[in-house]
């Protein structure tokens, strides 16, 4: 009896301290909170650990415990041990750093972030503002999750990747986050309160509404007669009304993938076709509907005989999405039109919305995701939106500096289809003397059958390894385009596909491309690190040592097919080795860019490594990879909406953003244009006033279809749009000494090259909804001409500064909005007041030295600085100290440029300079250049009188 009595002593004891575990457990590196709540779906624990003292990582489970998922996105080694301090009270618990109180509620699992004066900085919605929702994928249990977020009337919020519905600040907004073709989701949002979110989740997600958009059937329908039940919708042929092919009543318009398109009547004729939606539209209910428009083709939209969508383009095959409210109010019908031209064969099409919701619950922060373990992001604290930015980067790594010549002109098109092609134009540039450093080889270099072989069809490249040679013997850089696709028959398929490591549906569905008479593969998946390794292997194999310089990793969203649906896409990219496609589904292009990376650092662990992607995701400049925004149409709106695209993309974290100057899709009225024709002369307004904007961009890309895209097939040597883009790369070469400091700033300050006006003139409310000028570094604010024929800009210069024309010197003082002169050779640029620019001479390529002739251009009026920075430009080095910097500062009351010691060196650092420098003065004057031989010492230059 005793011996049985003694052998449950353990299981009581177990029991006892289960039941008397305390509200809260203290940890290495922060909080565990266990909240009492009975609802199974209700939060249980919520976690808080310390990464630095701006920086909380939070975790909240309905779980009885956490996951032991490992982060795809994070980098930093570990967690803050000590530093900080746990204090329980009045029902909550609060974890106090050095800058940072987060207090976690007891009953609820509240997080509030504060000051340390108790101001608040955000707070999660009354009550936690958490759900979950069980969710079983193949087999894996996880939840369908929201975190929602308090948020005041005066905060902005950016970020989120790069999309392309043109819009700037998300506040009270939404957006999709997942990956496409021209979309390039991060979730990562930054807010103008100086504080960011990062939301470490992998799936498709969605900011803002929780809610998918949803067909038109949700508001009363009225056909062009009346009736009730849905519009009309005339299908013409050849745009003809007196040709109407059918004519039927539609309560949906949802033409927007494979499977939704076999709805269109059978057998229209696409091309040269005209579809028209017409009738009247009545909500069910009072208040903002915000509606997204999907399309290719032409389309128009009228609401009561108004144009509210003006004419926009896409290809065929490359939809686009396109978001704009109205205020309806219940029971009243309005005329409603559609007016659709698909163009080039079989297009999609799509109208839907969401229904209102309360402003108050539309205007707060909300994330939400479709599969996760747990509700998981960092809370990340700063003085500013650089602080923050730099926070982001601690998390999820450092951005390295991209090689020097990545800074120079990057001549590219759809595509050189040979070998003399290629060289032919590299020598053109060279022989005219137009700087470049980076020439392009796009896609299907290979054999027509071979896609995934990696290697050349050498009846078009009869030469592969002379053809680099001689890029390299030109002073420039190639740059190869190469994807994770495979087709079945090539030996690279069969060696991914015996270990398992092909994505298998697209093979089974025997789903051809649109190559020939098409061709069977697929992707392989990323997510394995040995499936990295081979992929890598292979590409070292048959083009890395050719000699490589810089590679394209392409359609890394990845884009197994284009236009499919959502559930189809999941089942196309996977399962993955690390678990369902559909929890997965965001992070291919990082993984795929980790590939790369590491192979190339195992290679050559000293030479830079430069990647472009189609795609993105938290942490993908740790591994030294741009993104450039997609196979975007060549039309003005595209063009602005790029603006305020690699704006966020910026804001996203991300230093490294470029595009398709003058667009990568081609209306079909331009190919065919002709010399002296309308849509000619349209061709290179819009080329030219695109160049001019990209070449204020971090790194300066032309690139796209026919017609070929260098400078002189563009217009004739004669004409201004030549010499508006000759002007303007001279210019960014000019300009290389102000543009590599900016890119050595990104790795030594965590600096972002392409600025949003609110990050540098936050106080100024005016700037937080400015989304069409920016600043490109401290000194320059580049103001782009986006539509057709217009010679003037509006422009505004944020209160707090005052400004130079950088043409014509003239002052302008801040806090006013001033319609600008924009002739077409020009761009308004213009340069803040106290700003230090150092420039140099026009290079041909970036293997020119400049350091050792600079003119500093200094802009008065204002305290000022600038510190230069120099290294070897294409090796790692600056990571080991060789590197030199020279700090200037301008003190305006004294009139006095001081130019400091040098500080540091590198290999080939001049030892002896000479420096012009130059003031600009408030009455559009320069003064007369003052000529200095610098040796490294420190010395002074007054402003002549």
């Amino acid at each position: 009896m005793r011996k049985n009595y003694l052998s449950v002593i353990p299981l009581l004891l177990v029991f006892f301290l289960l039941s008397c575990a305390g509200p809260y457990e203290k940890t290495a590196d922060g909080v565990v909170v266990n909240v009492s709540n009975n609802d199974p779906l209700a939060v249980k624990k919520v976690r808080l650990q310390v990464i630095t003292d701006d920086i909380i990582h939070v975790t909240a489970t309905p779980a009885s415990d956490f996951s032991k998922r490992e982060s795809l996105i994070t980098a930093f080694e570990d967690t803050k041990k000590e530093g900080w301090t746990i204090e329980e009270k009045e029902g909550s618990v609060a974890l106090k750093t050095a800058t940072t109180i987060a207090n976690v509620s007891l009953s609820t699992g509240e997080v509030v972030f504060t000051d340390l004066e108790g101001n608040v900085i955000l707070a999660e919605n009354k009550g936690g503002g958490k759900s979950f929702e069980p969710v079983e994928v193949e087999g894996k249990k996880a939840y369908t999750m929201q975190q929602v977020f308090e948020s005041p009337d005066d905060e902005s919020f950016y970020g989120l990747g790069q999309h392309q519905s043109d819009e700037f600040n998300y506040k009270g907004k939404n957006e999709e986050l997942f990956q496409y073709n021209t979309k390039v989701s991060v979730p990562f949002v930054l807010s103008s309160k100086n504080y960011g979110i990062l939301w470490d989740n992998y799936s498709l997600s969605r900011f803002g509404d929780a809610r998918p958009y949803t067909d038109l059937d949700q508001f009363k329908l009225y056909d062009k007669k009346g009736n009730e039940g849905g519009l009309t919708a005339t299908y013409m042929v050849n745009g003809d009304p007196k040709n109407i092919f059918v004519e039927r009543t539609e309560a949906t318009i949802d033409y927007e993938n494979l499977t939704t398109i076999k709805n269109f009547p059978e057998s229209f004729p696409f091309n040269n076709s005209r579809v028209t939606w017409e009738g009247e539209i009545e909500a069910p209910e009072s208040g903002n509907y915000r509606f997204i428009l999907y399309y290719a083709g032409y389309i128009t939209i009228y609401l009561d005989n108004k144009e509210i969508v003006p004419e926009r383009w896409r290809t065929a095959w490359n939809p686009n999405s396109y978001k704009f409210d109205l205020d309806l109010k219940a029971g009243e019908k309005h005329k409603i039109k559609l007016d659709w031209k698909p163009d080039g064969g079989i297009s999609y099409m799509g109208l839907k919305a969401l229904s209102p919701r309360p402003e108050a619950e539309q205007n707060k922060l909300a994330i939400w995701s479709e599969m996760g373990d747990e509700i998981d992001y960092f809370f990340i604290n700063g003085k500013d939106m650089d602080d923050v930015i730099g926070g982001y980067r601690a998390v999820t790594g450092k951005s390295p500096i991209m090689p020097k010549w990545a800074m120079g002109y990057w001549q590219s098109r759809e595509r050189y289809k040979t070998q003399s092609e290629l060289l032919g134009a590299l020598k053109e540039y060279r022989d005219r003397k137009i700087p470049v450093d980076n020439i392009v080889l796009d896609w299907s270099y290979w054999p027509e059958n071979a896609w995934g072989s990696h290697e050349f069809d050498l009846a078009r490249f009869p030469d592969p390894k002379g053809m680099v040679d001689s890029v390299h013997a030109m002073d420039a850089r190639i740059m190869i385009s190469v994807w994770p696709k495979f087709y079945m028959t090539t030996e690279h398929f069969k060696e991914f596909d015996e270990k398992g490591w092909m994505y298998q549906q697209a093979i089974k569905d025997s789903i051809r491309d649109w190559i020939g008479p098409g061709y069977v593969g697929s992707f392989y998946d990323a997510y394995s690190p040995d499936a990295q390794k081979l992929f890598w292997q292979q590409m070292k194999e048959h083009l890395y040592v050719l000699g490589i310089d810089a590679w394209w990793m392409d359609a890394s969203e990845p884009n197994v097919r284009d236009c499919t649906s959502m559930e189809y896409r999941k089942a196309l990219c996977g399962p993955t080795a690390l678990g369902p496609s559909t929890e997965y589904f965001n992070v291919y292009a990082l993984m795929n860019a980790k590939a790369i990376y590491e192979g190339l650092q195992e290679e050559e662990p000293n030479e830079r490594v430069f990647q472009l992607t189609r795609s993105g995701f938290a942490g993908l400049q740790r591994y030294a990879t741009a993104t450039w925004s997609g196979d975007i149409a060549t039309r003005w709106e595209d063009m602005k909406a790029q603006i305020s695209a690699g704006l966020n993309f910026a804001m996203s974290g991300i230093p490294y953003w470029t595009m398709d100057i003058g667009g990568f899709c081609v209306e079909k009225r331009y190919e065919a244009a002709k010399e002296g024709s309308e849509d000619m002369n349209e061709w290179r307004e819009l080329n030219t006033r695109w160049f001019q904007f990209g070449a204020f961009c971090p790194l300066f890309r032309s690139h796209g279809q026919y017609p070929t895209r260098e400078i002189y097939n563009l217009a004739p040597s004669t004409h201004p749009a030549y010499k508006s883009m000759v002007y303007y790369t001279e210019l960014r070469y000019r300009l290389m000494p102000y543009i590599y400091t900016l890119a050595g700033r990104t790795y030594f300050d965590d600096y972002t090259i392409m600025r949003a006006l609110v990050m540098d003139f936050g106080n100024d409310a005016k700037t937080h909804d400015i989304g069409d000028q920016y600043m490109l570094g401290p000194a320059f604010m580049a103001c782009p001409v986006y539509e057709y024929k217009a010679r003037s800009r509006e422009v505004y210069f944020p209160a707090g500064s005052n400004w130079y024309d950088f043409e014509s010197n003239k002052y302008i003082t801040g806090g006013q909005t001033l319609n600008i002169a924009a002739p077409y050779e020009r761009m308004p640029l213009f340069v803040r007041e106290g700003s230090i620019i150092p420039m140099g001479k026009v290079i041909q390529n970036t293997t020119e030295s400049q350091a050792g002739e600079l003119t500093i251009k200094v802009y008065t009026g204002a305290n000022g600085e600038f510190t230069i920075y120099e290294d070897e430009g294409t090796n790692y080095n600056y990571e080991k100290g060789a590197y030199a910097t020279i700090k200037l500062n301008y003190d305006e009351s004294a009139r006095t440029l001081n130019i400091g010691a040098i500080s540091g060196e590198y290999n080939g650092m001049p030892k002896e300079r000479k420096l012009t420098v130059i003031f600009v003065n408030k009455d559009a004057k320069t003064s007369k250049p003052v000529i200095i031989d610098y040796s490294g010492s420190a010395t002074s230059v007054a402003a002549p009188k």
